[in-house]
This record gives structure tokens, C-alpha cells and sequence, in this order.
């Protein structure tokens, strides 16, 4: 493989396997293959900003991916993958529904007559799961506001049959509580920031490995202890961090990365906001 292409493979956003994601995409592969019932469980994946909510949830819809059955004629979909509306507007979401899945109604349409419309296409599609990503959007409006946006949420999934899976950051977990129905149906899965342990070595072990540099990087548990400080532990850095400095051993031809090279990569973010956990690097 030619240099300009390894570097576009390591620049690209691609799947990367690890623990931590893989434990929540077991679960949600368990709620793909339950039987459906009149009240199917569902998922809350929350955590910080960046922690690699959105990731997962992109990779759940990849491995079921929509299917054109030709010997009926029907299209089947199942899994949709959804953005919430910046507030919790009924109307606005049945809308990004439609639109989603290729069914937009132009005009002016009562929320009655969207949700009729919604429901009717996605039954045809043999939905059995609906992700909900961003969904601390819904703080953005009133409590009665919030109440209603998680009671349509219920009242899909009923109505389905399907899975409900939502992913938020940590403040948008009491406002689902409130919604005590909901709740119950809802386990929930915490993404917290990663830590100074093995499981965090293998996170890095992981990506290194995915960047298929020619030569070995045998990182010291101090620059181990550096890219935590650097990221604050937060993945979608951690990530950034690591392929930064892979392209640069490429482009070098360092081909592996080094603990000097750790040491003295500087962040692309502002340094007031990377000491998100005021986590200091202990000397050596």
C-alpha cells in the first residue's frame, strides 16, 4: 500500500473495535435478536460528550443494514437510526422521520396526520429498533414539552413493537427517569471517561495496532499516562491523538510511535479545555 493511501486509512473514519464498545453492541445485537412483544426493552447509553456514544450507534446501524426483498417487492429496514430535534418538537421529528426514510410530506399537516404517515411506512419496513441519538436535545424545552416528546417516544415503540434505544450525555438521564414508564423499559449503560488501567493500555494497544505502522510502538506506561492527561480521557480524543501521531510517523518514516513523539504532541483543541478532569501526568 502506497503512503498516500495508508495515510487516507488512518485519516479515515472507520470502525475501530474495542472493549468498551463492543460490550454495549452485544447488547443491543441481544435486543435485535429478542422476539418481539406488545412491550420490548430498550437501552439508555449515556456519558460525556465524545465518549463514543454516536460511534456505536453508527456501527449498530452498519451491521443491519437495509434490504431490498425482490421476491415480495418490500424494502426492509431494521434498524433507524435518528438525530432528536434541537428541541423536543413532535412535529418537527415525524418530519426528520419521513424525510429519513424517503416519504417526506410537503405542505401543511397536523402532527395527527404526520404520525398516521410515519407509522404506516415504517410498519411496512419491518422496524425492529429505533435509535435515538443527541437525545439530551429534549432539555431544551419545557418539562411539559419533555413529557410529551418521551411519551410519543413510548408510544412508537408500542406501537412497533420495537426496540427503543436512546443515547445522551449524563444530564439527559433524569429527564428519561421522569418518565417512570419509560424508565422500566430502559436499562441503562454508563460510558464514563477512560481511566489509568489495563483496560485503557488496551484501548491504545488497539488503535496503534489498527494504524499498520512497520514497525512495533512500545509506549512506557508514562506516555500511557500522557495521552490520558492530553485527552482527559474522553475517546473521540483519544482517538484523534493516536492517528495524529501515526500520520506523523508515516510521514517521517518513523513508522512507529514513540514515547519522545507523545511528549511533545501538542493537542489541536484549546489547553483550557483538554484539562477536562484536571488530571495531572505524574512526573518521572
Amino acid at each position: 500500500m502506497e503512503t498516500n493511501e495508508r495515510l487516507n486509512l488512518v485519516r479515515s473514519d472507520r470502525w475501530i473495535a474495542f472493549d468498551r464498545a463492543n460490550i454495549v453492541l452485544n447488547r443491543l445485537t441481544s435486543l435485535m435478536e429478542m422476539p418481539r412483544q406488545s412491550r420490548m426493552p430498550g437501552l439508555m447509553v449515556y456519558g460525556s460528550s465524545g465518549i463514543g456514544k454516536t460511534m456505536i450507534a453508527k456501527r449498530m446501524e452498519s451491521l443491519y443494514p437495509t434490504q431490498y426483498e425482490a421476491d415480495i417487492g418490500v424494502t426492509q429496514t431494521p434498524i433507524l437510526l435518528l438525530q432528536a430535534p434541537p428541541a423536543p418538537d413532535e412535529r418537527r421529528f415525524y418530519q426528520h422521520i419521513l424525510a429519513s426514510i424517503g416519504a417526506p410530506m410537503w405542505g401543511r399537516h397536523t402532527v395527527s396526520e404526520l404520525e398516521v404517515r410515519a407509522l404506516s411506512h415504517l410498519r411496512d419496513m419491518d422496524l425492529k429498533m429505533i435509535m435515538i441519538d443527541e437525545v439530551h436535545n429534549l432539555l431544551a424545552g419545557s418539562y411539559r414539552e419533555q413529557r410529551r416528546f418521551l411519551n410519543m417516544l413510548r408510544f412508537l415503540a408500542n406501537d412497533l413493537c420495537a426496540s427503543l434505544v436512546v443515547f445522551g450525555v449524563n444530564e439527559a438521564v433524569d429527564a428519561i427517569r421522569g418518565d417512570e414508564q419509560l424508565a422500566r423499559r430502559l436499562d441503562e449503560h454508563f460510558l464514563p471517561f477512560w481511566e489509568d488501567d489495563i483496560e485503557f493500555s488496551r484501548l491504545i494497544q488497539t488503535l496503534i495496532a489498527a494504524m499498520q505502522l512497520e514497525r512495533g510502538s512500545s509506549l512506557s506506561v508514562h506516555s500511557l499516562r500522557t495521552i490520558l492527561g492530553v485527552t482527559g480521557g474522553v475517546t473521540s480524543r483519544v482517538f484523534t491523538m493516536v492517528k495524529a501521531l501515526a500520520i506523523d510517523a508515516i510521514e517521517t518514516g518513523e513508522e512507529r510511535i514513540t514515547d519522545e513523539a507523545v511528549q511533545a504532541w501538542q493537542p489541536i483543541w484549546a489547553k483550557h479545555s483538554w484539562n477536562i478532569r484536571r488530571q495531572a501526568v505524574p512526573a518521572f
